[in-house]
């Protein structure tokens, strides 16, 4: 959805895009780097389908990708 701007499921183009709150402590489904949750959290930013309901969750930064390759992977 975040590159086709289509749902995959129903094809609709009513999608749209959650990002993260950098001022609420545990908004979104963060992705956590360090023990100190404060200081280190990546955001996993969430496209939704107003018509059917399918959500797509993708963190967008590919240098964040590159550091939950080295920390998990």
């Amino acid at each position: 959805m975040k590159n086709s701007n289509r749902c995959p499921k129903c094809l609709s183009q009513n999608i749209v895009r959650i990002p993260d709150d950098q001022r609420r402590y545990s908004s979104g489904n963060n992705i956590y780097t360090s023990k100190l949750t404060l200081i280190s959290k990546i955001p996993v930013i969430r496209y939704v389908c107003c018509d059917c309901g399918y959500t797509e969750n993708w963190v967008e930064k590919s240098s964040e990708r590159g550091e939950i390759k080295k920390i998990y992977g």
